[in-house]
């Protein structure tokens, strides 16, 4: 974490690395999220949608309680910061895994 949760500043914000081929599970943000892309490339889907190729410069709003996940592709690394909004509506909801059908059908 690079600013940690708190009253004083209600944002935290991390700085997430992930090798090539991971990914998070399925989760929801009560008070929303924001990727800010920083390097390498890699995937971001919301439930019911198709999932959106992501590189350095890339910036996803996250809208409140939206399911989604986000990784790395499978053959790059991928650097996010995560930016946690309205974090005073409480933490992210971890959901189930990912499915390899799912993941595996990105290119």
């Amino acid at each position: 974490m690079l600013v940690p949760g708190g009253n004083e500043f209600n944002c935290p914000i991390g700085n997430v690395t992930f090798e090539p081929g991971c990914h998070n599970n399925w989760h929801k943000h009560p008070g929303g999220q924001i990727l800010l892309v920083t390097g390498g490339r890699g995937w971001y889907q919301e439930e019911d949608k198709p999932a959106r190729e992501l590189y350095a410069g890339d910036v996803v709003m996250i809208p409140a309680n939206v399911k989604h996940w986000h990784g790395a592709a499978k053959d790059s690394w991928f650097v996010h910061l995560s930016v946690e909004t309205n974090s005073q509506a409480g933490p992210a909801q971890w959901l189930e895994p990912v499915s390899d059908e799912v993941y595996n059908k990105l290119k």
